[in-house]
Parts: C-alpha cells; structure tokens; sequence
C-alpha cells in the first residue's frame, strides 16, 4: 500500500504529516513512528504528525517522537499543518482543544491555558512549581508548566553555556517526573527577548520547540522577567508569544511563527510497519 506524506518543519523541527482525514490509514503504533522518523533508513523527522477525523473538531492531530513515543502537543508541527488549511480550525489533541489561524510564511495557534498546579505537570508529588526546591548541577529551581504537555524551564546567565545534551535526558527521566519532560534553558537577551534551547522529551535536541517557547515566555512573564508578547528565539529563528496573566480566568496562549512545507511524496506502509 502506497502512503502519501508531506514533509513540513517549523524553524526547522520537521515532521512527516500523514493525513487519514479523508482515507483511512492503517494502524500507526510505536515501531512505524521510529521506522519513519530514522534519518538514515526511513524519512527523517522529529515527529510523525497524523492527521484524523474528530466529532468534537474540524480534525484531530495525534503526535508522535522520533522515539515512537505518542504525546499530547506539539507548536511548531500545530503551525505546519495549519498550512493545510484553508482558514481559521478548531483541532484536538491529546493535550486539548487548539485553534489554528494560517497567515502569510506560517500561522498563529491558541495554545490554550497554561497549568501550573504540581498535579497538572505532573510531578511525583507536591511542591511549588513557580520555583521547584530541586537541582541538577548548576540547573536549579526550575518552573513547571503544563502547555498541552510538561516543561521545566529554567533561566540561566547564558543558555549557550548549559550542556544541555547531557543534562537534558538526565532531567527528562528523572522519576520527579512520571511522565518525563521538555526541559528548556532560557536567557534574558533583551526588553521582552528570550534566548531558548529545548531538550525535548523523546526527540532530544532541537533546533525549535513551540511547546517550549510558550511554556518559557509564559514562566517569564510570570516572574515579571518579561511583557507580553515575547520574542523568543531558538536554534532555528523567532518566535512570538503572547499571554496576559492579568486577563480573564482561563486567558490563552497566542503563538506565531513561520512554517515550510518541504516537499511531498509517498512511501510502502510495509516497508516501515
């Protein structure tokens, strides 16, 4: 069976969209995810992006890592598959109900509300979650958000300096967090300006995450570090982000960036199920 794709990527964390809105697809598990996200014998990509028909949406977006791991939220693939669109959509996700708005290069994406409950990141058990009383070497009291999935965030002088590919998988298993990580490490570059790097749960480095840019620009306007919107830049570019913590019980997260799509083409189910 011959499966079309589309290659797409946000600030360059790309992902391969198979799109089972109108056609049903076979079973996606775990092995098919790793299969095509393998940079040398598959595909290639951070994520596999599955696209599926909803009751309570226009569609559904299940997500899942270069590991086979499926989660709950992913901004920059939101951005990219809202390049496929035609207007303004309502999509759900594991995480919860997003809106996704396709503008000029890329798309602005309701991110839905921040979480900040211990229960809501999840940790192991109670603690403070604006600055959590942990540390991993000269990573310390981090703040926990939940934006459709966990972040920890933690603001140093010079995120460049933090080795954050031996730190992050360190933090991502820790058994704190029972549901592992993303773990973000950001710096003050500016009025309203963030520096980011993201150590993704199940992918690993990447050069953009949208989850990660909202949860830290929300952490830091929080702290009174930064206004909104925020200016967030990662490996791959900028990103804005927008959310007012004194507005209404239950006020959003805003997203807007960029988003390519790559190329297309198709490939045999079998050869990756």
């Amino acid at each position: 069976m011959r499966v079309p794709f589309i290659k797409m990527h946000g600030l360059g964390n790309d992902f391969v969209v198979l799109d089972a809105r109108l056609s049903d697809l076979p079973h996606i598990d775990a092995a098919t995810a790793r299969a095509l996200a393998d940079r040398r014998k598959g595909v290639g990509c951070d994520q596999v992006i599955v696209l599926e028909p909803s009751e309570s949406a226009d569609f559904r977006m299940r997500i899942f890592n270069s590991d086979g791991g499926e989660v709950e939220a992913c901004g920059n693939a939101s951005r990219a598959v809202a390049l496929l669109c035609e207007g303004p959509v309502r999509v759900e996700t594991a995480g919860g109900m997003i809106a996704l708005e396709p503008g000029e290069g890329g798309a602005s994406v309701d991110m839905g509300t921040p979480r900040f409950e211990w229960e809501a990141i999840p940790l192991a058990y109670a603690m403070d979650t604006a600055a959590m009383p942990v540390r991993w070497e000269t990573l310390e009291a981090p703040m926990a958000v939940n934006v459709g999935n966990p972040h920890a965030i933690f603001f140093v002088e010079d995120a460049e300096a933090v080795d954050l590919a031996r730190l992050g998988p360190e933090i991502e298993h820790d058994p704190l967090f029972p549901e592992r990580v993303n773990v973000n490490v950001a710096s003050l570059a500016g009025e309203n300006h963030l520096t980011l790097r993201v150590w993704e749960r199940g992918a690993g480095l990447t050069r953009a995450c949208g989850t990660g840019a909202c949860a830290t620009a929300v952490a830091a306007i929080a702290k009174g570090l930064t206004a909104s919107p925020v200016r967030v830049t990662l490996p791959g570019g900028d990103l804005a982000i927008a959310w007012d913590p004194a507005g209404e019980t239950g006020s959003t997260i805003r997203m807007t960036g960029p988003a390519t799509e790559a190329f297309r083409g198709d490939f045999e189910w079998e050869d990756y199920a």
